[in-house]
């Protein structure tokens, strides 16, 4: 029973991580780490899955080997989270409480990778 509701949370984090993708200010990092870690307890099958993701998978092990990301992966995540920012709070979402929750959220975001140890190697 316990598997299972590893399997069930680590899939819901794997989810919310592919949203963050998209969605401006949900970060992606923390709920892929987060559904690695679940996947670990829950499956073995779904945890080897995700390691061997072409996406996502280098990302993750390189986190679980080192626990840092590396100074071009934290740029290119910043970097991409602030365009898709910037692009709904200036051009797509008319409701300023819409854009102030986008601005925190991404506030929240980059804490969370500013937070996560920079790898020395690159």
């Amino acid at each position: 029973m316990i598997r299972l509701l590893f399997v069930i949370l680590g899939s819901v984090f794997l989810t919310l991580g592919f949203i963050g993708v998209i969605i401006p200010g949900l970060p992606t990092t923390p709920f892929l780490l987060l559904s690695a870690a679940c996947y670990f307890h829950g499956s073995k099958r779904l945890h080897s899955w995700l390691l061997n993701h072409k996406l996502f998978g280098k990302f993750i092990r390189d986190f679980s080997e080192n626990r840092s990301i590396s100074l071009r992966s934290k740029i290119i995540s910043l970097v991409m989270m602030w365009s898709m920012i910037s692009l709904s709070v200036f051009v797509i979402v008319d409701n300023i409480y819409a854009k102030v929750v986008i601005l925190v959220l991404g506030a929240v975001g980059t804490t969370v990778i500013l937070l996560i140890p920079t790898s020395r190697k690159s």
